[in-house]
């Protein structure tokens, strides 16, 4: 078995980039053909829009999965409609593993106890795709519930060559309403930073990183910065960059000297690029892969740290 921050950080090698592309499809912003075609092989609305989720995301990872390590289906699109969109999802993650992807499912779960390992196994398969029904290598986890509720995602994460990423700092605008509460003079984040650290910390085993990663949003540079420094042995993952206003720069403290430590996620300036300039007016709606392409490469291109 290898472990999760080894086998991401092979994948970063090989493919020059920290690039990560999430996968968050929308029925209303899809293009036109996938939409009929999947009419015309579906019955009920909810099958009608999870067989075209399924093929939007699959011909998405047709496109990358030469250019970067990994991607991140958002679960809760698939899980809106119900078991036609639970399954198009395993089938997604296992497309994408087969490609030679990473796949974090971003499912954000949390919960105490055996309903926690339930999760975690569930989701969870590391190294091995069957190890786990959905088949993910890496799962997102929410702390609020605290501190016990992440041993057991961490201890499927470990036995299975898995990994986990933490919600510590989070990039939408109403983060600070809970994250930015102050007990004994220190935001509640940096409270949740410090636990990840040591956690993370005393699984590296051989490696520098650990597999209890950390969600830190690039829309606070400021804030990434300073969190690189109290988790050294976390391994980043790095929303807002793109659609939500990010750049190159704010996230470039995420990485170490040697340009690992971290993924920087970008969905829908990706998954929708057809629909926005320049890409809008260089490629028609029947050539949308060319325009995910395009600005896959061109993130690739701004996110240059030393791989």
């Amino acid at each position: 078995m290898t472990s999760y921050i080894r086998r991401l950080h092979d994948q970063i090698k090989t493919k020059r980039t920290p690039a990560l592309v999430g996968l968050d499809p929308r029925i209303d912003q899809l293009p036109a053909s996938i939409v009929k075609s999947a009419e015309s092989r579906s019955s009920t609305e909810a099958e009608v829009v999870a067989t075209a989720f399924e093929e939007f995301c699959c011909r998405i990872v047709d496109v990358v999965a030469p250019l970067v390590p990994a991607v991140k289906p958002q679960s809760a699109f698939f899980e809106e409609w119900g078991p036609p969109g639970t399954d198009a999802l395993q089938r997604v993650i296992h497309y994408a593993r087969r490609a030679g992807l990473l796949v974090i499912c971003d499912a954000k779960r949390g919960d105490i106890g055996s309903t926690a390992e339930a999760y975690a196994r569930g989701y969870i398969a590391g190294d091995d795709v069957n190890a786990a029904p959905w088949g993910a290598d890496a799962l997102t986890v929410n702390p609020y519930l605290g501190r016990d509720t992440l041993d057991p995602f961490i201890k499927v994460a470990h036995e299975r060559g898995g990994g986990i990423y933490v919600l510590v700092r989070t990039s939408n605008p109403g983060a600070g309403s809970f994250q930015d509460r102050i007990t004994d003079e220190l935001p509640h984040f940096q409270y949740v930073a410090r636990v990840v650290e040591e956690l993370s910390s005393s699984l590296c085993g051989d490696d520098y990183y650990g597999c209890v990663g950390a969600v830190v949003g690039a829309t606070y540079p400021a804030e990434l910065a300073e969190l690189r420094q109290v988790m050294p042995h976390v391994p980043l993952l790095v929303p807002g960059y793109g659609s939500q206003g990010g750049t190159a720069a704010d996230v470039a403290t995420a990485f170490d000297a040697d340009g690992l430590g971290a993924l920087v996620n970008n969905s829908r300036g990706i998954n929708f690029a057809f629909r926005q300039e320049p890409y809008r007016a260089q490629f028609s709606p029947d050539d949308w892969e060319l325009a995910v392409a395009a600005a896959t490469k061109k993130m690739i291109a701004d996110l240059t740290f030393g791989v």
